[in-house]
């Protein structure tokens, strides 16, 4: 008898540590803007089976991805500056602000079509005033990239002269099916939202009339485990997410 109890001591104690890592096991709730999903899709897979975390990852338009973070009901947000609202909320914690990537608007267009000429503002001016049809994230929405690029109309001082041409389409995503089916002849999004099959990328607009928008993370100050959460953050910074972003058309920050 005492052999036997001697020979279920290994296997009680695997099966403790077993059901005591299940139970250190957390999940984290992350919010992040459509021009993240791509990457998030990527990466949260590989992050869960390093750590035994499960990610709850909800997307949405960079304006309202900006105000939920500013509420803190996530244990990790990625917003894009500028965000005082975020630093100035209480509900963040300051000190974990961590720049993940950069990524810039770019040009797409149906696959096979001839790719425009971007290479400069008098270029970009040149396409988009010639083009029939122009596709983009709705800014009213909320989409950064569509913020962005309504500010770079108005910077090459066309936007009334384009207005009658434009389609706002529901995100990234919708901007480029229009393009991918044909319905427009230029489409316009974060490159890393340009997935779809049915198109050619052509390249992001230059930097001096579309910079580059920013994606940073943050902790939650109401975190029910902060350090898994900066686990997450500390993860979406590092070398395996530098490649991803790199293959998405993004700009590793770290």
């Amino acid at each position: 008898m005492k052999r036997l109890l001697l020979a279920l001591i290994p296997a009680a104690l695997m099966l403790g540590s077993s059901c005591a890592a299940l139970a250190q096991q957390s999940e984290i709730t992350l919010v992040a803007p459509g021009g993240a999903k791509a990457a998030m899709d990527m990466l949260l897979p590989k992050f869960e089976s390093q750590t035994g975390d499960k990610v709850k990852a909800t997307f949405g338009s960079g304006l309202g991805t900006k105000k939920q973070a500013a509420e803190g009901s996530f244990d990790v947000s990625i917003a894009q500056p500028p965000f005082p609202e975020v630093l100035n909320s209480g509900n963040v914690d300051v000190k974990s602000q961590t720049p993940l990537a950069s990524v810039a608007v770019g040009v797409a267009v149906k696959k096979g079509s001839p790719k425009p000429d971007i290479s400069s503002a008098a270029a970009v001016k040149k396409m988009l005033l010639e083009a029939k049809s122009v596709s983009y994230p709705d800014a009213a929405g909320g989409a950064a990239a569509g913020v962005s690029f309504e500010v770079t109309l108005k910077q090459l001082g066309i936007a009334d002269q384009v207005e009658a041409k434009l389609k706002r389409a529901q995100g990234g995503a919708g901007a480029m099916a229009l393009v991918a089916k044909g319905e427009v002849q230029i489409g316009l999004t974060f490159l890393s939202e340009m997935q779809d099959p049915g198109i050619d990328v052509v390249g992001p607009l230059p930097a001096s009339i579309s910079p580059p928008t920013q994606l940073v993370g943050f902790v939650s100050v109401h975190s029910k485990d902060p350090a898994a959460a900066q686990a997450l953050l500390k993860f979406l910074s590092g070398p395996d997410a530098a490649e991803v972003y790199r293959a998405l058309g993004m700009q590793p920050l770290h």
